[in-house]
């Protein structure tokens, strides 16, 4: 495997900055940080060029808050001056790279490869009945948190070896324990994480219906016993190699006897529907505060299963 070089005087040339500074600020003009950054905006750029240069670029400190839905977890929030204009050079010059180490079962937080891609993947391998009569659900334990900054920095000299650039990426693991949840890299990070592991199932396991969202997985196989293997396997995998621990709610069961809960879909082998959870906020927002931007997030979803009696019913219901 090809080891990359000279790419961190591409993240701090002024071209990729202000490249980086338009992006990270998409969606985001009324922000606080953005508006003060705009006042002085040419000297923080030459700023930020000089740090990265000098290499003299320490990550700010964070603030934290507590998000309540899907589940409660701690967000972390870097300034937009320096730190999240930093986040989009480095990706800039980046993204390719980790996209490369991707395999297509991949999901989340990728372009092109989000919620709507897995759930189509998903209904298209169930197509296959016989092979797909039995499905093994698992996820991480509290994965952005144990995330090994050690492996993660080994991990990122198998693909890189820009003394440079590994600088100001360890940097930017050391600044927070595990990964923090909120940081526009710590969700590639994440991905590339775990990006070896998903090689090592598709080819040394063979294993041919296998779907990751972030640290959530399925995997689809004829037979319950292979799945019950495969899971003792998996186990070992991530706890020797990334020092990662599977919940305890995993489950191997039927596919015809329940619906695969996955991407906020509940799938069948012939039909899919929304989870319940989200029938329910979508129901809730329609009596308590309709409006066009959350209806069209919700019928978005909603268009991508077999949901032609629920949205009739919950539109009659709110009209």
């Amino acid at each position: 495997m090809k080891r990359l070089n000279n790419l961190y005087p591409k993240i701090y040339s002024y071209e990729n900055i202000y490249l980086a500074d338009e992006i990270a600020r998409k969606g985001k003009s009324k922000q606080y940080g953005v508006i003060t950054h705009l006042k002085n905006q040419d000297e923080n750029i030459y700023r930020l060029h000089q740090m990265l240069l000098h290499k003299t670029y320490k990550t700010s400190q964070y603030a934290t808050f507590k998000v309540y839905e899907p589940k409660e977890r701690i967000v972390y929030r870097l300034p937009y001056f320096p730190d999240r204009i930093t986040h989009h050079a480095v990706m800039n010059i980046l993204e390719p790279v980790f996209m490369a180490t991707f395999t297509a079962d991949t999901y989340s937080c990728i372009k092109g490869k989000g919620i709507h891609a897995a759930a189509r993947a998903v209904k298209e391998a169930l197509k296959d009945v016989d092979n797909t009569r039995y499905c093994l659900k698992l996820d991480i334990k509290k994965f952005y948190p144990s995330v090994d900054h050690d492996i993660l920095k080994q991990l990122l000299r198998r693909k890189i070896k820009d003394n440079d650039l590994l600088w100001l990426l360890d940097e930017m693991i050391d600044s927070a324990e595990g990964l923090p949840i909120g940081n526009y890299l710590s969700q590639y990070f994440a991905n590339f994480y775990l990006s070896y592991f998903d090689h090592w199932i598709k080819e040394q396991k063979a294993v041919k219906y296998y779907f990751r969202y972030a640290d959530d997985l399925v995997i689809l196989s004829p037979n319950k016993e292979h799945l019950h293997a495969l899971l003792a396997e998996i186990k070992h995998y991530l706890t020797i190699n990334l020092k990662l621990t599977v919940k305890e709610n995993y489950q191997v069961f039927p596919v015809d006897a329940r619906s695969i809960d996955f991407v906020g879909y509940r799938f069948y082998h012939t039909h899919t529907l929304l989870r319940k959870t989200i029938k329910q906020r979508f129901a809730r927002m329609l009596a308590n505060r309709k409006n066009k931007a959350s209806t069209a997030s919700y019928m978005g979803w909603a268009k991508h299963c077999d949901s032609k009696n629920l949205i009739k019913k919950l539109l009659h219901e709110h009209i």
